[in-house]
């Protein structure tokens, strides 16, 4: 059974830092591109960072480059979402998602929330 967790949400000041993990089990996780999507009040669903399999070459949406970073960690099956400077525009719910494009498969998380809020 295929399942990806994410934790680490929560309330953050503006200006603040957290860190969001992405726990996979039930597939290949190294051979999958492993992406962070976010969804904001009212809002589409948007790619924030991926990261590939082997080469761990990584993609930004312009809002957050210079200020989030994604990692994998294959041993663990996780792959992590480092945000700093955190601003309002933040806020949304961030979606964990896994892709292998020559099986044609993509598995969704469910969700976690971050508010940024003084």
């Amino acid at each position: 059974q295929v399942q990806l967790v994410e934790s680490g949400g929560g309330l953050v000041r503006p200006g603040g830092s957290l860190r969001l993990s992405c726990a996979a089990s039930g597939f290949a996780f190294s051979s999958y591109t492993m992406s962070w999507y976010r969804q904001a009040p009212g809002k589409g669903r948007e790619m924030v960072a991926a990261i590939k399999t082997a080469s761990g070459r990584t993609t930004y949406a312009d809002s957050v480059k210079g200020r989030f970073t994604i990692s994998r960690d294959n041993a663990k099956n996780t792959v992590y979402l480092q945000k700093n400077r955190l601003t309002p525009e933040a806020t949304a719910v961030y979606y964990c998602y896994a892709a292998n494009a020559l099986l044609g498969r993509g598995y969704w998380g469910q969700g976690t929330l971050v508010t940024v809020s003084s």
